[in-house]
């Protein structure tokens, strides 16, 4: 595991080898003693602290739209979850389970297919468009090789469930499901790589509009089939899952369809020479993915096998749980967003060898995600009954035995929030320089190491339940987030 980003080379822009700009400055203010002056070191700090703040500004430009996206694409789950949650505990605990075990597969196979992302803006800041067409064509195949095993097993998965010790309501209610969303799977891989494409080359617009219509259109395909409307039955989760089916090929098909009729898009032939294999740019792209792909998981994966854990409590902890997390995971989109901001941002830079501009735009994301996650623990500390109120009905008496829990569990999701955004924004700085293997290994030991073992230890062995289980998650995101920016840091230094 190298402690250097391959995207560097030993030369700076514009200095000596070894020798970077601001030695150079410092060099030429120095008095004939060898020392510096005073102020030529405050100068060299306001500089410094003057193109930090410069960054600011485009990364959250860049940001905005990727965020929206983000937001929009989680508010499906939202949405899922409120009027799901208007058919009561039994079907809520169906749609935590079902969703949280396709989403944990999803999360584990487009994170492999976003390896698209740091290769196209790797290549845009090089200006090598054969490399970026080469890209993202590999990756919509990437997306059908892993779609059809994933795909078999969610059809097949109801005796796992059972083995998994899950209750019969909900092992009943996710399989029914599973069946109905797992079609959504491919065109949810192809977006991904046309999505890596379009905001690698820093044009994410198109995609937060695509997704803000494909809310609405949830929303409304919700509706129709969950509870029956314009003359089809009342299919219940069933519905939900159809929805998001419809929904994602969708958005795939409306991506294409930009991606071949507008500008820039237009002029990269990613689909004209689409039957043309490409085995070079496929090793590659795994080479690079599948490390994502297992960090992604493993991270995905505390959380999936901390609802399981949840799950065998009962019913009413993992519909408690189920509000917590899409909460947690609502708000977790922003840094999200601006975490792949910052990708593209590092990655531009990288391309074209300018690791003081790398640096900068790796810790501008991370302060903006931290930022913000910050105001949201506020947010969740303040008024808890009020944002579960937004999913359950406050005065229902099936309810009274998961609100205060559902209550008790934001409280601790505000505490992890802030960790939550640095150790993402981090990771995702890390993937702009290519480096996705010391995000694995980071992550296994984190997530897993410390936060399942912990959660093990508070939530079942000792006894505390689901908040014992949440304190696990606490403690595995703080020490990614520490040894994640530690390694950016490492990876970026001055020569």
């Amino acid at each position: 595991m190298s402690d250097r980003p391959d995207a560097f080379s030993p030369a700076e822009t514009g200095a000596s080898p070894g020798v970077s700009g601001d030695q150079d400055g410092a060099s030429s203010g120095q008095d004939r003693t060898g020392a510096a002056p005073t102020c030529g070191k405050r100068t060299e700090q306001d500089s410094a602290w003057s193109r930090f703040w410069g960054e600011i500004p485009p990364t959250l430009r860049l940001a905005g739209p990727v965020v929206a996206a983000q937001l929009g694409q989680m508010s499906m789950g939202f949405v899922d979850t409120v009027m799901v949650g208007r058919l009561g505990p039994d079907a809520l605990a169906g749609v935590a389970l079902g969703n949280t075990l396709f989403f944990f597969l999803l999360i584990l196979c487009t994170g492999m297919v976003q390896a698209v992302s740091p290769m196209v803006s790797q290549a845009v800041g090089a200006g090598k468009p054969d490399t970026i067409e080469r890209s993202v064509r590999q990756g919509l195949w990437l997306g059908i090789m892993l779609s059809v095993p994933v795909m078999t097993l969610l059809w097949f998965i109801e005796p796992i469930l059972h083995l998994l010790g899950q209750t019969d309501v909900a092992v009943d209610g996710a399989s029914a499901y599973l069946r109905a969303i797992m079609w959504a799977f491919l065109p949810a891989c192809w977006f991904t790589a046309l999505r890596s494409f379009v905001e690698g080359l820093a044009r994410p617009l198109p995609v937060t509009l695509i997704t803000i219509f494909a809310a609405c259109l949830n929303a409304g395909a919700n509706y129709v089939l969950m509870f029956g409307s314009l003359g089809l039955p009342a299919l219940g989760l069933v519905g939900t899952g159809l929805a998001s089916t419809i929904v994602f090929w969708t958005m795939f098909a409306l991506l294409g369809l930009l991606v071949v009729l507008r500008r820039p898009f237009r002029e990269y032939t990613i689909f004209g020479k689409l039957r043309i294999p490409d085995p070079e740019t496929l090793r590659e792209l795994v080479d690079i993915g599948w490390p994502m792909g297992v960090a992604r998981g493993i991270e995905a994966g505390l959380f999936m096998i901390t609802a399981l854990m949840v799950g065998a409590i009962g019913a009413t902890s993992l519909a408690a749980h189920q509000v917590a997390i899409q909460c947690a995971a609502f708000t977790f989109m922003v840094p999200m967003g601006v975490g792949i901001a910052g990708q593209v941002r590092v990655g531009h830079a990288a391309g074209r060898k300018d690791r003081a501009a790398t640096r900068r735009a790796g810790y501008a994301s991370i302060s903006i995600a931290t930022t913000f996650m910050v105001i949201t623990m506020v947010v969740f500390l303040m008024v808890p009954e009020w944002i579960v109120s937004l999913y359950l009905d406050m005065d229902a008496p099936k309810n009274a035995a998961v609100i205060p829990l559902a209550v008790q569990l934001i409280g601790i999701a505000a505490i992890f929030q802030v960790v939550d955004g640095l150790q993402i924004a981090a990771a995702e700085a890390l993937r702009g320089l290519k480096d996705t293997r010391g995000p694995m290994v980071i992550g296994f030991f984190s997530y897993w190491g410390i936060g399942l073992s912990l959660g093990y230890l508070f939530g079942v062995h000792l006894g505390f339940g689901a908040p014992g289980l949440w304190w696990g998650l606490v403690a595995g995101l703080t020490a990614a987030s520490i040894w994640l920016t530690i390694r950016f840091h490492r990876q970026t230094a001055p020569l």
